[in-house]
């Protein structure tokens, strides 16, 4: 698994997957996609350039137009990938600054990636509520309440097996890069059946439907 994990080939092949599947997801947002939300276009993007083809997948399944059919596995599959946009950029700018800059202690890269995830995450629900006329009391009461259970939980994993994977590899191991793309897809994996279970039990009403929003800003 080491070995793996500090291939530089496995790297660079993981590129040259990614940076097609952005474009082609970038092209499908603005050429049929363009009557998504914008917030929903960022999801979307953030989510491929994070996971690759994985995360090209989810948008193919679950967000686009062209879906066949809309149900609870659709709907948190884009709740959840709302939730990863977020976060991604949080634990991505945790993990480069507390343990590749700083070179912190792993309890400390821990809180630092923890807490700049949740601050990203909670910040893209309580912005479009909050835009959305809702007052800032009931937007943060809201968003804590729906975020919070898949935040930590896709946190968590993804923090625990960047640590793992990562071990003490700094800014320019192939290892430290390698860990992240793969913690933040666990992340991601981990947070899915909690969305699941929040719009089941109504905590969360999950994304639109993609076939029925009809914000065309292409």
């Amino acid at each position: 698994m080491t070995e793996l994990l500090e291939s530089q080939l496995l790297l660079t092949l993981w590129l040259l997957v990614m940076v097609p599947c952005l474009a082609w997801t970038v092209w499908d947002l603005r050429v049929r996609n363009a009557h998504l939300m914008p917030l929903m276009k960022v999801v979307w993007a953030l989510t491929v350039l994070y996971s690759g083809p994985f995360g090209l997948m989810i948008y193919r399944w679950s967000g686009r137009k062209e879906i066949a059919s809309d149900g609870l596995w659709r709907r948190a599959a884009r709740s959840v990938a709302h939730c990863y946009s977020g976060c991604g950029m949080g634990e991505i700018a945790g993990v480069v600054l507390a343990a590749g800059v700083l070179s912190l202690a792993t309890h400390w890269v821990a809180v630092t990636t923890f807490c700049l995830a949740y601050v990203a995450g909670f910040a893209l629900t309580v912005g479009p509520l909050m835009q959305g006329g809702m007052p800032a009391s009931q937007a943060f009461k809201d968003a804590a309440l729906a975020e919070t259970p898949s935040i930590t939980v896709m946190e968590i994993t993804a923090i625990g097996v960047s640590i793992w994977a990562g071990g003490d590899a700094g800014l320019g191991d192939v290892r430290f890069w390698t860990a992240l793309i793969l913690s933040l897809s666990c992340g991601l994996l981990a947070a899915y059946p909690v969305n699941v279970a929040l719009i089941r039990f109504g905590v969360k009403e999950g994304m639109m439907d993609p076939r029925n929003t009809g914000h065309d800003h292409g």
